[in-house]
């Protein structure tokens, strides 16, 4: 199903659409605590605690959404309370496993400077695809009146993107070339992501 269209499906019903926000902070949330997991035992930069505290605050805005819609609604992280929980926690875990792989035959790197490479492409790829998704989700919140905003965070991850790219401008000349890769294996894992959530929401919507 085409993503505008999938969206339009979960925004009309509560329940769906609160899975939807829940997906999307738990996976704001895993972002975060990715972002620590690279960080340096010391050498720790202001960009990466801020990159890892503004992800941390989309999963808490994202999660306070649900409550517009109904306070009993996703409390927790479980299975039942996200859209395509299977594919959701194997998106990002996936990105990363595949990204790594890949950065360590390209730069031949050492375990701490791997981590930090992982950061920086994996976090772009991410951020490459927020910018994507956001916009239209918040497109279709407005068309159809929604009390559900995600304006900020659109604002927000389109300054994380220019940070990403100020970083790896730093980190390699050629950093295009390997991010394309990077992003080649995140288009294939997206496309897993969302065609497990269409088949899911017509499940549900159509059951």
């Amino acid at each position: 199903m085409e993503f505008y269209n999938l969206l339009e499906k979960i925004v009309q019903h509560n329940e769906t659409h609160a899975k939807w926000l829940n997906t999307l902070s738990f996976m704001e949330n895993t972002g975060a605590r990715k972002i620590s997991a690279c960080e340096h035992p010391t050498e720790v930069s202001l960009i990466q605690l801020k990159h890892a505290a503004e992800e941390h605050r989309h999963a808490y805005y994202l999660k306070k959404q649900i409550l517009k819609i109904n306070p009993e609604y996703c409390k927790t992280y479980n299975s039942n309370e996200l859209l395509a929980s299977i594919a959701t926690r194997q998106y990002l875990h996936s990105l990363d496993i595949k990204a790594c792989k890949y950065l360590q035959q390209a730069f031949q790197l050492t375990k701490e400077e791997l981590k930090y490479a992982a950061y920086l492409f994996v976090t772009y790829a991410i951020e490459v695809r927020a910018d994507k998704l956001y916009p239209v989700y918040q497109e279709i919140l407005t068309k159809t009146s929604s009390k559900i905003m995600v304006k900020s965070i659109i604002l927000e991850e389109e300054g994380h993107l220019e940070e990403m790219i100020n970083q790896l401008d730093e980190f390699s000349e050629d950093w295009k070339t390997h991010a394309d890769t990077v992003l080649t294996i995140e288009k294939e894992l997206h496309e897993q992501w969302i065609n497990a959530i269409s088949k899911e929401v017509l499940q549900l919507n159509y059951a």
